[in-house]
């Protein structure tokens, strides 16, 4: 048995709650006493102890746990996790369905009920995402609940917690048979090559699923695409896919050149006829006006926290500035793909500093489409901040 701690929250929180907001946070609680051992159910009740929710403490970079229940005598236990697994699975039934795309997420965390948690589908290799040690002390019962309900050839694991923020990289494979390496999996019929023995990064982003696509279908022929902070190159497939007459990847990580390289060879592209670029992004945009270059697309995709021994990018405070830079060297009538996945902001705002940026490069814009997450990555309308990326597709006026 879990131990089981009553915590109280503050009167100006408990509506907040009561509605249905998912994340336990540090502020809303008046006594942590007892709070030392991660993985303790929390009953959480007013000042008058009345009952409000019940979940877990485990603290990550987002608070210091999850509700998971609004039940007084819910139980967590495997009855409980399996439940609300088998939900999450019957909501991605089109794409369990699917041989045109066979890596998905099957469940999002607390848009599918526990916070802490994600588990991905690739190809029927199973990941499992651990954020806290908190969700990790419930993981018997997780591992059962999915071994019970999905055909899956293996399951791995990556532990997200460490008290230094660093991804602890150990027994990443649990059950089944062990994965060859790379897996190729598909993505609306284009191929990606995955690792998930490697570290943290298993080779591709799910969420940006509908943006690749939307530049391979819509946008990239015919076009010179550059893209930024490339990692392994996934955008550029797709653009080059699309008939982009060149694509151009610049990311700081020397893992970048031989990932990408393998991600247009699977794809049968001639890597040689693209360029693919190890330099820090920043650096690469200076050069680029310097030697006169332009493009006809520029995708910004940058982490929302990045340090380089000249830089450090904060999405909230730089993105202003990083979409100028990408402003004077995309071409008039050209496309500047700007996305964010920063949680602290939202669509309303990275609006503001696309204006913000226009305005202050002297140039006009057009707002094409805009995406946000994609439906396998449940949200709910309670937590705003789990709908976390904000993607736009910009036209350069003259």
């Amino acid at each position: 048995m879990k131990k089981e701690l009553t915590i109280k929250v503050k009167s100006k929180f408990v509506n907040k709650y009561k509605s249905g907001y998912p994340l336990i946070m540090k502020d809303a609680l008046i006594n942590q006493n007892g709070l030392d051992e991660e993985g303790t159910i929390i009953k959480l009740v007013d000042e008058k102890n009345r009952f409000i929710a019940k979940g877990y403490y485990g603290r990550q970079n987002k608070g210091y746990g999850w509700i998971l229940s609004q039940k007084e005598s819910a139980q967590f236990d495997q009855r409980f996790f399996e439940s609300k697994l088998k939900m999450a699975i019957q909501r991605r039934e089109a794409y369990y369905s699917s041989s045109d795309t066979t890596a998905f997420r099957v469940f999002n965390g607390e848009g599918d009920g526990i916070g802490g948690i994600t588990i991905e589908n690739f190809d029927g290799y199973y990941l499992i995402n651990w954020y806290s040690k908190g969700i990790y002390q419930f993981r018997e019962e997780i591992i059962q609940s999915l071994t019970n309900l999905v055909d899956y050839k293996g399951i791995y694991q990556k532990k997200r917690f460490d008290t230094k923020g660093k991804y602890i990289e150990e027994d990443d494979f649990v059950t089944g048979e062990r994965g060859q390496f790379p897996i190729l999996v598909k993505e609306n019929g284009v191929q990606f090559a995955i690792y998930l023995n490697e570290s943290a990064m298993v080779g591709v982003f799910l969420d940006q699923r509908e943006v690749r696509k939307t530049i391979r279908d819509k946008y990239a022929k015919g076009k010179k695409v550059l893209n930024t902070f490339s990692y392994t190159g996934a955008f550029s497939v797709f653009a080059a896919l699309g008939g982009a007459t060149k694509t151009t990847s610049v990311d700081l990580a020397n893992r970048s050149l031989n990932k990408t390289i393998e991600q247009f060879s699977i794809n049968e592209i001639d890597y040689e006829a693209q360029d693919i670029i190890v330099e820090d992004v920043f650096n690469y945009f200076k050069y680029a006006v310097r030697k006169q270059l332009s493009f006809d697309m520029v995708i910004l995709d940058p982490p929302s926290f990045a340090r380089s021994k000249k830089y450090v990018f904060s999405a909230e405070k730089d993105y202003k500035n990083l979409l100028k830079e990408a402003i004077a060297i995309t071409e008039d009538h050209g496309i500047i793909v700007a996305s964010t996945n920063c949680s602290t902001f939202g669509m309303g705002k990275f609006k503001g500093f696309i204006d913000t940026a226009f305005k202050e490069s002297g140039k006009k814009y057009k707002l094409m489409e805009e995406f946000s997450l994609p439906d396998d990555f449940r949200t709910i309308k309670e937590f705003p901040e789990g709908d976390y990326l904000k993607v736009v597709f910009i036209k350069k006026l003259p």
